[in-house]
C-alpha cells in the first residue's frame, strides 16, 4: 500500500511508520515542526489546520490510505478542523481514510461504551474529537474512525514519563485512583489500525486494552516493570480536584476485536 501517515513523529505515528516499513509498504509521513529521522520514509511538512496545504499534499502524493494521527489536546483547529481538511482532501483523491479518535468523546456517565454509543463529551478536547468524528462520517462514509484509550509504549509515552518523574522525585504530582481507562499498547494499536486500513470495514471501531485500570494502578505496573519504587507514586482522587474530565470510561472492543487478527492485550499482560 501507499500510505500517508499524518502526525508521523508522535508516539503512535512513529509506530505506524515502523510497522508500515516492516510490511514493505510505501510510506510518506508528515511532521509539524521537526522531521522524523526514520530512513525509507518520505518526510513531508504539514500543518493540518491549513486546508490548501492538506489538499496540495494529498493530491501530489495520491496515497491509497491516509491515517490521521495528528492532534493537540488544547488546540481545537488541529483536533477538530484538521480532520475535516484531511477528510475532504482524501475523498477528493479517492484515498481510504483512517481517523484516530479518543475515549474522551464520552462523559463517563455510562462507564461502559461500545461502538454504537453516541458521544457526550464534557471537555473541549473531547468535543473536538467528537466534532471530527461527525465531520469524517459525513464527508467520507467509507472511512474508519478508531476510538482508542490511554496509549502506552516501552517507556516513552506521556504516562510512562510521568511515572518515572514521580518515582525519581523529578516532579511532583498525583496519580488518580478514580480515573479509569483501558490502556492499549502502541504496537497493538498501530497493528490494528493498519489491519483496518487494509480491510473493507468502515465506521466507528474501538481499539483499547482488555484491562480497566486507574492511572494509579497503571503507574504501579509501570514502576514494577521498570524497577522503580512503587511506594514513591502518590495516589489521589480526581474527584477531589477541579481538573475537568470523565472519571470512568471503558471502551468495549468486542465488535472490533471480532474483526481483527491483531490481539488487543490488557495492560496487566503487556506490562508484565
Amino acid at each position: 500500500m501507499r500510505l500517508l501517515i499524518i502526525g508521523g513523529t508522535g508516539l503512535l505515528g512513529s509506530e505506524l511508520v515502523r510497522q508500515s516499513l516492516a510490511a514493505d509498504h510505501e510510506v510518506a509521513a508528515t511532521y509539524l515542526t521537526r522531521s522524523g529521522q526514520t530512513a525509507g520514509v518520505d518526510w513531508l511538512p504539514l500543518d493540518v489546520r491549513r486546508r490548501e496545504d492538506v489538499n496540495a499534499l494529498i493530491a501530489a502524493s495520491h496515497p491509497q490510505v491516509v491515517i490521521n494521527a495528528a492532534y493537540r489536546q488544547t488546540d481545537w483547529p488541529t483536533t477538530a478542523i484538521g480532520p475535516v481538511n484531511v477528510a475532504l482532501a482524501a475523498s477528493a483523491s479517492g484515498s481510504r481514510l483512517v481517523q484516530v479518535s479518543s475515549d474522551a468523546v464520552f462523559s463517563g456517565i455510562a462507564i461502559h461504551y461500545d461502538e454504537t454509543c453516541l458521544p457526550d463529551p464534557i471537555t473541549p478536547y473531547g468535543a473536538a474529537k467528537a466534532a471530527a468524528e461527525t465531520a469524517v462520517a459525513a464527508i467520507a462514509p467509507t472511512a474508519v474512525t478508531a476510538r482508542t484509550s490511554l496509549i502506552i509504549g516501552d517507556g516513552t509515552s506521556p504516562h510512562e514519563t510521568l511515572v518515572h518523574s514521580l518515582a525519581t522525585g523529578a516532579t511532583r504530582g498525583t496519580l488518580f485512583t478514580d480515573d479509569i481507562r483501558c490502556p492499549v499498547h502502541v504496537t497493538d494499536l498501530a497493528a490494528a489500525l493498519l489491519e483496518l486500513a487494509a480491510s473493507e470495514h468502515h465506521g466507528i471501531h474501538h481499539i483499547a486494552g482488555t484491562d480497566a485500570l486507574s492511572r494509579y494502578e497503571l503507574g504501579l505496573l509501570i514502576a514494577r516493570r521498570d524497577n522503580l519504587d512503587p511506594a514513591r507514586l502518590p495516589p489521589g482522587r480526581r474527584a477531589d480536584t477541579t481538573i475537568p474530565g470523565p472519571l470512568d470510561v471503558r471502551l468495549d472492543c468486542t465488535m472490533t476485536q471480532q474483526r481483527l487478527t491483531t490481539k488487543l492485550r490488557g495492560a496487566r499482560q503487556f506490562l508484565t
